[in-house]
């Protein structure tokens, strides 16, 4: 199994106007897969919808398959975090 390094993740939040549509990809996988933190499908879907935005290939389909596993209002609010995001940044 892929070691993902999530090391530039942390950075991202701290400068997001720095960070590529890869770190918000990581940023993704690290809240769906719980790694270093805990599981947050809302924080997921937010990041691979930013990652999207940014350019990111691979993004848009991880966010659909994990809105499948979200109720309406999870996906309402990570696209309401999401929007409010990059609105800012």
């Amino acid at each position: 199994m892929a070691r993902i390094d999530f090391g530039d993740a942390e950075a991202a939040l701290m400068a997001p106007e720095q960070a590529t549509s890869e770190t918000y990809f990581r940023l993704g996988m690290m809240y769906s897969t719980g790694t270093d933190c805990a599981p947050d499908r809302v924080a997921a879907h937010k990041w691979f919808n930013i990652a999207a935005a940014r350019g990111h290939d691979q993004a848009a389909s991880y966010r659909q398959e994990l809105a499948i596993e979200m109720v309406e209002e999870e996906v309402r609010e990570a696209l309401r975090q999401a929007r409010e995001f990059l609105t800012l940044h």
